[in-house]
């Protein structure tokens, strides 16, 4: 088996059967071998019945609760048969034979261990940065007081083939026997940062990862996080996390007071525009950075 495919779903009815229907159509052509596994992480729609009745030749696991990102995809790549392991979103749609330029890439090439496509926006028009430096604090600081994610200063998306720190986890291939040695995703991480270590922990054991834009895929974007509060506070936590594993000490300290500082700024500009929400949102957040 060359491929492993996986894809986790958690009410995304039908971005996941868009998804489905653009694997199937992308490598009909192809001389793959590969299987899909499909990871419902306890979906409340008709997911489930939906690719029971039209993908019978899907792999799928039923999850009873929700395991989150890291959690259920250790689950498929266990299970998983192929020499390389490529972890999907649901919300991606493949483009033309993006699977199959992004395997042939990374497996003709030594030097490349961990490979990403190109990531566009709906509407397949504008590219979606996808890819970065690993989250020290000057990168820290820019993505939260400097817009770095917005002025492409520590997220982008090249148009060349580039070594990078990180490829976003919505499309990300590697093989499998890396991932085991790595140790697959943490599971302490529920969602978000969680590409960001198990790439900062292959770049310490010597696998390099690389962009490849000529492999596109569209990428929806956050389909499964549905709450208005959820991504700042999962990113507060997800960087102390990090932090706390990887950078401890005044590092730590000082993640922690910048972290403090944007709650402070979000809960008065929440209250200069009214919004009970942003308000919340950041004051909850506050409390995963301490």
């Amino acid at each position: 088996m060359d491929l492993s495919i996986i894809i986790l779903s958690y009410n995304t009815v039908k971005l996941l059967e868009e998804c489905l229907q653009s694997v199937f159509f992308g490598l009909q052509n192809s001389n793959l071998r590969f299987e899909l596994i499909v990871v419902d992480n306890a979906s409340t729609d008709d997911s489930v019945a939906m690719v029971d009745k039209q993908f019978k030749a899907v792999k799928l696991i039923e999850s009873k609760k929700n395991m989150g990102y890291s959690k259920a995809n250790n689950l498929a790549a266990r299970r998983a048969k192929g020499k390389y392991l490529l972890f999907l979103n649901s919300d991606i749609v493949v483009l033309d034979s993006a699977i199959d330029k992004l395997h042939r890439f990374i497996d003709q090439n030594v030097d490349a261990s961990i490979a990403g496509g190109k990531l566009l926006n709906t509407g397949g028009k504008s590219a979606q940065p996808s890819c970065g430096p690993f989250y020290s604090l000057p990168v820290s600081f820019g993505v939260l007081f400097l817009r770095g994610d917005h002025w492409g200063l520590t997220r982008y998306s090249p148009d060349v083939v580039k070594k990078v720190d990180w490829v976003s986890g919505a499309c990300l291939m590697l093989e499998k026997d890396i991932f085991n040695k790595i140790g697959g995703f943490d599971e302490s991480i529920f969602m978000y940062m969680d590409e960001i270590d198990i790439l900062y922990r292959a770049s310490k054991k010597g696998y390099r990862t690389y962009f490849y834009p000529d492999a596109k895929f569209i990428h929806h974007g956050a389909a499964s996080s549905k709450s208005n509060r959820a991504p700042v506070i999962n990113i507060f936590k997800g960087l102390v996390y990090f932090y706390r594993k990887h950078h401890k000490g005044a590092n730590l300290l000082v993640l922690q007071l910048m972290l403090l500082l944007k709650g402070l700024l979000g809960i008065i500009v929440g209250m200069l525009v009214r919004n009970r929400n942003m308000r919340i949102s950041y004051k909850q957040a506050m409390r995963e950075a301490i």
